[in-house]
């Protein structure tokens, strides 16, 4: 059961029916990945028309992509158009072919006529192109509409469901693996505390995983961070998705650090991740203990909150050391090394304070902030191996940090959001792994939100 009171009361017996008579807000319990769940429990209804909608609504219902049936289709129940009081677990938005705004009425009121039949924790996905400088103003204008009605769409919604888009390159094909791979990501419960997002989708890289529950089989990740909280449910996430990990902490956190590596069955690395030959050790450990590294969690984080007018260089310095410099110095070590090259992930996690700003965080934002840019600039360092940096960026997440701020302050950030509740560190987690994927090689330098689109506008 959640953590969250409020919650839990308004979901269950006698308070259930109180909230609903008084009106209150009635978050509900979202539902999250387990292994072996079907990917969705009901009808898909892919909307849209064209080429790009065919190739979507045959991989969806099962109908194999080529002659030679390497890449068969996922064997949902898919229907072109809605029948009267259908009840849809999800709704797809193939809008690529979409050069006007006059073209967006039919497939969204489409979508309008069945959204108040959805199941509970439906998902819609739009798949679109992105508004360009060198697009015409009407195509550009309508490209750019797609955006803001997935966002408010998102808004919209209740009982668990979410929006979001997959925004595909123009020159990058529907069926791209990273495409497919953001579109079964956001169709499945991995995405759960996901909203409001659009995922750009900018080269045909990366490939499709021989299974699913799976899909890092083979792969070393190291976990900087991991003995605890949001930094543990990603190296258990990443095992379960068959990775070896490698558990990096400090000395000081050494008891619950190997509790995290037998628990994955990997290996732990005490470590201060600022120090300067960090990166070697860590290459150093991947390499002589399992062979080889693949993917890199920049987890490790720290706060030091104060107004900038009494901020001190003693609050300052530490946050930017380990929050952002230290992940710069060991990502220059392994680039250098000429040991990282296999399709490498290098994944960093950012926070919506560096993307909006938050009172009395102007160096954790700062520091988050900068994990934007460094993903941003890395990524194409990255491509002539086939490999990807991108970032995560938590809003409200239920840990250990989040547990002490005071708990009128907790409700009300909690129930800020789209979901009106807040994440879990499993929801992080499970981005994590998604960007840690063969099926993400083909997004570059992107920063996807786990927030439950807790910010005004987005």
């Amino acid at each position: 059961m959640s953590t969250d009171t409020y919650l839990n009361l308004v979901n269950s017996g006698v308070t259930k029916k109180i909230a609903t008579q008084l009106g209150l807000p009635r978050p509900a319990p979202l539902r999250r990945y387990r292994a072996g769940q079907p990917l969705l429990a009901g009808p898909v209804l892919v909307l849209g028309t064209g080429a790009d909608a065919d190739a979507v609504a045959r991989l969806l219902s099962g109908t194999s992509l080529d002659d030679t049936g390497l890449e068969r289709g996922w064997d949902l129940d898919v229907r072109r158009t809605a029948a009267p009081g259908e009840r849809h677990a999800a709704i797809v938005l193939v809008l690529t072919e979409v050069t006007h705004p006059d073209q967006l009425a039919e497939p969204m009121l489409a979508a309008a006529s069945v959204l108040k039949g959805l199941a509970p924790g439906a998902r819609i996905v739009t798949i679109s192109r992105p508004a360009g400088a060198e697009d015409g103003p009407a195509q550009a204008a309508a490209r750019q509409g797609i955006d803001g009605v997935l966002r408010s769409l998102a808004k919209e919604l209740r009982g668990g469901a979410t929006a979001n888009g997959v925004v595909v390159a123009d020159g990058v094909t529907v069926t791209a693996p990273s495409a497919l791979g953001a579109l079964r990501f956001f169709l499945s419960t991995r995405s759960a505390f996901v909203d409001g997002q659009l995922l750009h989708v900018d080269s045909e890289a990366g490939a499709l995983p021989a299974d699913w529950e799976r899909p890092l089989a083979g792969r070393v990740a190291v976990v900087t961070g991991a003995a605890r909280g949001i930094g543990a449910s990603i190296a258990k996430t990443l095992a379960r998705d068959g990775a070896t990990v490698v558990a990096v902490d400090v000395p000081a956190a050494g008891e619950q650090l190997a509790a995290v590596a037998n628990a994955v069955r990997g290996t732990a690395l005490q470590l201060d991740v600022t120090a300067e030959d960090a990166g070697q050790k860590i290459l150093e450990h991947a390499t002589t203990r399992h062979g080889r590294l693949d993917i890199v969690v920049h987890n490790a984080g720290i706060t030091r909150d104060k107004l900038l007018a009494n901020m001190t260089p003693e609050k300052w310095a530490p946050v930017l050391a380990v929050n952002v410099a230290a992940p710069l110095r060991i990502n220059e070590a392994l680039l250098e090394s000429g040991d990282f090259i296999d399709a490498p992930r290098i994944i960093g996690l950012a926070s919506t304070s560096g993307i909006a700003g938050n009172r009395g965080q102007t160096n954790y934002a700062a520091s988050k902030g900068g994990v934007i840019g460094m993903v941003r600039a890395t990524a194409p360092l990255l491509t002539a191996f086939g490999g990807t940096a991108n970032a995560v960026a938590p809003g409200f997440i239920e840990t250990e940090m989040t547990a002490r701020i005071p708990a009128l302050t907790r409700q009300v950030a909690r129930r800020l959001n789209s979901l009106q509740q807040g994440g879990q560190p499993v929801d992080v987690a499970e981005t994590v792994a998604f960007l840690a994927s063969p099926q993400a090689g083909g997004i570059l330098g992107q920063t996807l939100r786990v927030c439950g689109q807790n910010m005004v506008g987005q």
